[in-house]
């Protein structure tokens, strides 16, 4: 298994400040899913923020932790997104946006203290954050004849598995979920009812 089939993210938005010589640091977590809710909060925070010099931001995206970026908005090579993104990972989180915006107070702090100031700006957001832990869940399609119902739903109550969508006429379809590490054997006990097709979804 390539990773654990737990991940900890934050629960809801969440922001704090952090101040340096005249200049401020708002921080603000988001829990995110995808690049698309990334842009838009971004696009959301220029357009509230205009007048600020700088939107440094990170985030992590997926179970997996591969898809990860960080951007200093203008700030000195590394002085923003980088300590950004540390504070995300050594927090071990994921499917999280933090966006660190910055209203010039006048003094130059350097690049020492540009690095300390981002990183604090995320973690006073992060410290009004809470951090709770998710369940990697695989999402699976399947299809049944009408005759196999009382299997199929046996199997999904004796499992606790969430069903996401179904469709019950001749031939039946339902998607549901279940828990990575407990895919193989639901898939096991799907797989032994006569004329039931599966396919995988998705992971969440």
């Amino acid at each position: 298994m390539l990773f654990d089939d737990t991940y900890k993210t934050i629960e809801a938005p969440a922001e704090g400040i952090f101040k340096d010589r005249g200049s401020k640091f708002l921080g603000f977590a988001y829990p995110v899913s995808s690049e698309q809710e990334v842009k838009n909060i971004l696009e959301q925070m220029r357009k509230t923020h205009f007048s600020a010099a700088h939107h440094c931001y990170a985030f992590r995206i997926g179970p997996d932790k591969t898809m990860f970026r960080a951007n200093d908005d203008g700030e000195p090579s590394g002085t923003g997104g980088r300590p950004i993104l540390g504070q995300i990972q050594s927090h071990d989180l994921t499917d999280i946006l933090i966006v660190v915006v910055r209203y010039f107070g006048g003094t130059l702090l350097g690049v020492s203290g540009l690095i300390n100031a981002y990183k604090s700006g995320a973690i006073e957001a992060l410290n009004q954050a809470k951090i709770i832990e998710k369940q990697v869940q695989e999402i699976y399609r399947i299809e049944f004849p009408y005759d196999a119902m009382n299997k199929v739903m046996k199997i999904l109550k004796d499992e606790n598995l969430a069903q996401w969508s179904q469709d019950f006429q001749l031939t039946c379809s339902l998607e549901f979920a279940v828990r990575k590490n407990d895919a193989d054997r639901v898939i096991g006990l799907m797989n032994d009812i006569t004329d039931l097709r599966m396919k995988w979804i998705k992971t969440v």
